[in-house]
């Protein structure tokens, strides 16, 4: 089971779908040059990692008041205590 486009898109306007994209990944790491530059804009992020799920930075943690992207301790003290 894989993310749905609605839900990516919302991640990538509210955190910019270069913060999204692991390009750090070994997903990313192997595409060819050529399919690297094809990804230059949110549409062309979202259609990729729709394809390609793991190229999503993770986690993702959606709470009622706030969206968090990787795991930083004191974002996640500040929105859980």
């Amino acid at each position: 089971m894989g993310i749905n486009a609605e839900k990516l898109a919302n991640w990538c306007q509210q955190l910019g779908w270069e913060n999204v994209l692991n390009k750090k990944g070994l997903t990313y790491k192997k595409l060819d040059d050529a399919a690297k530059s094809q990804i230059n804009n949110e549409a062309s992020a979202i259609d990729y990692m729709l394809k390609a799920n793991s190229s999503i930075k993770r986690p993702i943690l959606e709470t009622d008041k706030s969206l968090l992207l990787g795991f930083v301790v004191a974002e996640y003290e500040k929105a859980f205590l």
